[in-house]
């Protein structure tokens, strides 16, 4: 894809959503329920729609609502429920919505006090300390909604449901929701129980307490925050507008630590930033194009942090080298963990995506330490996390989650804000910008070479993906290298990946369908060479085509 011409270059005024007219269409739009698009579609992470398109409305929040107070009441989970919001505008809207559901079903909600916003990861370690509590006192057990569409442009809405485990709900669970959002939808929401938001507010079920000082409080557990501390690291931060704005003066007055805001701006148009590189206002903090702001200042800190709108991801900037590949921090990361946690079990495994880069394999096995290989999503780590099973949880799209320094559970969905400060514990316990570790790595393990690409496929041949294997594949070369293994299900849970993983002995390239769009992934790595690499990539598309069209 092309790099557009305004591609980190602040949007303009005609760049901006219309966010009258698209709270209108909210409103407004009636969910065809004819039109596939318009249906409810929980992928990886939610349902994600737009107002616009009829595919995030008030009747999609309402029946999906009440999908999840029907699915709640059928496993008996029958604690409050903590409701958390990004800062997207339809986020707010949907927030409403989803109170006038829960609170005329009898569902007891947790909101932050004034309205404020409630980051991913802040309910989920609000669910996993409610249920540890819950465990010892006999009481019901508690989960959270977030609404949120995460990176997603300003126009979008997203919806994700975790259960008690705290982290993204498994498929079956998510495919009950779906199905019975749906049903209802084409009922015309008969079933579905609502009161005006007033009379939810004065019902006695909607609780507003501070979910804020909980979270910050704990945080020492998890982060060596006395380290950051002694070492008077200057740390700028770039919320990118999200919900996790409002957390970082509470770390700083708490942990005594030098924290900047060099973007201070809250906006549901997202004016302030820059185009990614498409051209589209996208809060991706992986991406030095959305990240061109922050970029400007990296010579002024120690060290910058960025985040998405629902601080499930991260964004790591080091004075010098910039900002860093998710897949290069991960690895840094769980090198850094693995030697400067001292209470962590040896028996702890390593969780990556398998399409995360090889180099973590390298570290795994050179620290001696098992490695756990899943498809694609977060939620294959929350078993691990929750049972404190798995030491580290990462994927290359800059998320990951990590347990405490004791060695238990701190949450099991993705957390922005600890893969940031644990990047200033690294610098302040070892002198060294995450950046700098990098570097060492590499001339360690070897330098390698990533990338991923998206390319348009029919739907009758996406459909045919789940067909590929190594007799669909026909082929015993890639890019010079004889193909060591062609893999239909992850190594480390035997689950489907989906689509394939083809690796040669310096090199992989996995390829899998979107689960939202007429398009494919390719993911490649090589640890030869960028021609290497482009090799691969020719080689995998070529490969894919010829076996789809077989």
């Amino acid at each position: 894809m092309a790099i557009h011409q305004r591609a980190g270059q602040i949007a303009n005024q005609t760049d901006l959503v219309n966010i009258p007219k698209l709270m209108s269409h909210y409103y407004s739009i009636t969910p065809n329920m004819d039109d596939v698009q318009q249906r409810v579609t929980f992928g990886t992470s939610g349902h994600r729609g737009c107002a616009f398109n009829g595919s995030f409305n008030q009747q999609h929040i309402w029946a999906i609502t009440q999908a999840v107070v029907d699915y709640r009441q059928s496993v008996n989970i029958n604690g409050p429920l903590i409701l958390g919001i990004d800062t997207h505008a339809l986020s707010y809207a949907a927030y409403l919505s989803a109170i006038e559901v829960l609170a005329a079903n009898k569902v007891t909600v947790h909101i932050q006090q004034n309205d404020g916003f409630t980051p991913t990861p802040v309910v989920s370690h609000g669910v996993i300390c409610a249920n540890r509590e819950a465990n010892i006192t006999g009481a019901a057990l508690s989960d959270g909604l977030i609404i949120t569409p995460s990176h997603n442009p300003p126009q979008d809405g997203g919806i994700k449901y975790n259960p008690p485990h705290g982290g993204p709900a498994e498929g079956n669970i998510t495919a009950w929701i779906e199905s019975r959002a749906n049903d209802y939808l084409r009922q015309a929401l008969a079933g579905v129980q609502k009161l005006a938001y007033a009379e939810a507010l004065a019902s006695g079920y909607v609780n507003a307490i501070d979910l804020v000082t909980p979270y910050v409080a704990d945080l020492e557990n998890v982060i060596d925050m006395r380290a950051i501390a002694n070492a008077k690291l200057r740390i700028g931060v770039d919320p990118l507008g999200g919900s996790g704005i409002f957390y970082w003066a509470p770390i700083a007055a708490r942990y005594g630590l030098d924290i900047t805001l060099v973007n201070d701006k809250v906006d549901p148009s997202f004016s302030f930033m820059p185009l990614d590189k498409d051209g589209k206002i996208r809060m991706d903090c992986s991406s030095p194009y959305a990240m061109a702001g922050l970029l400007a200042h990296k010579e002024s800190f120690d060290l910058c942090l960025g985040n998405d709108p629902d601080y499930d991801r991260h964004g790591i900037v080091c004075p010098g080298t910039g900002l860093m590949d998710p897949n290069h921090y991960l690895a840094v990361a769980i090198d850094y963990l693995l030697t400067h946690r001292p209470d962590w079990s040896d028996s702890l495994a390593i969780g990556k995506t398998l399409v995360s880069s090889a180099l973590i394999d390298k570290i795994c096995a050179f620290h001696g330490k098992k490695l756990l290989e899943v498809p694609v999503g977060f939620k294959w780590f929350v078993d691990g996390l929750a049972e404190a099973t798995i030491a580290f949880g990462g994927e290359e799209s800059a998320g990951a989650a990590f347990l405490r320094r004791d060695g238990t559970t701190w949450c099991t969905d993705k957390d922005g804000f600890i893969l940031g400060l644990l990047a200033a514990e690294i610098l302040a316990v070892t002198g060294k910008t995450p950046g700098q570790r990098h570097q060492e790595l590499v001339k360690q393990f070897g330098q390698s070479f990533y990338k991923r690409i998206d390319s348009p496929i029919s739907l009758e041949n996406k459909a045919k993906f789940a067909l590929l294997n190594a007799e669909t594949l026909n082929a015993t070369v890639l890019a010079g290298e004889a193909i060591e293994n062609v893999l239909t299900h992850a190594p480390g849970n035997n689950a489907a990946i989906g689509g394939i993983k083809v690796t040669t002995a310096n090199g992989w390239f996995a390829a899998r369908p979107s689960g939202t769009e007429a398009l494919f992934k390719i993911y490649g790595e090589s640890f030869i060479s960028e021609q290497h690499l482009a090799e691969i990539i020719k080689d995998a598309q070529a490969l894919i085509d010829k076996a789809l069209n077989a």
